[in-house]
């Protein structure tokens, strides 16, 4: 690749990877409006449904968010009654997260998601899984 091929936009890693993020998170949208969440909200959901009980600060450390990003939205989903704030305690600076009833009966619906979103990359899914390894393997390089 020569010098000028290399400013090109679409030769730039970056971009490919944001406008495809964009695209990828604009497909989740209706599936996510019948759990009316977003889809920064439906990945706090998905870290909850696993662990029951997070930490503001663990699950910024998960999502990759600061608690400046993270503390509005759980703000909001606490509004909609999708989960629990409640100091630590252990430790009164410490906030920890938890589903309500409200919350916790939204994965039974959310359960189809993950195949849907997979059916729409044409992939097989090994072909999926191994695209999945590689973006992991490029996170923890960057982090």
């Amino acid at each position: 690749m020569n010098e000028l091929d290399a400013l090109k936009l679409e030769n730039q890693l970056c971009f490919l990877l944001y406008a495809s993020s964009r695209e990828l998170t604009k497909k989740y949208k209706p599936l996510l409006e019948e759990l009316d969440v977003t889809y920064p909200q439906y990945l706090v959901l998905l870290l909850l449904w696993e662990h029951r009980s997070l930490s503001v600060k663990e699950m910024g450390n998960y999502l990759y968010l600061d608690s400046g990003t993270l503390t509005p939205m759980l703000k909001r989903m606490e509004q909609q009654q999708l989960i629990q704030r409640k100091r630590s305690l252990e430790d009164e600076r410490s906030v920890l997260i938890t589903l309500t009833e409200k919350g916790t009966s939204l994965q039974q619906k959310a359960e189809c998601i993950p195949t849907e979103i997979t059916k729409l990359f044409g992939k097989t899914p090994e072909e999926v899984n191994k695209l999945k390894q590689a973006l992991l393997k490029l996170l923890q390089n960057l982090t």
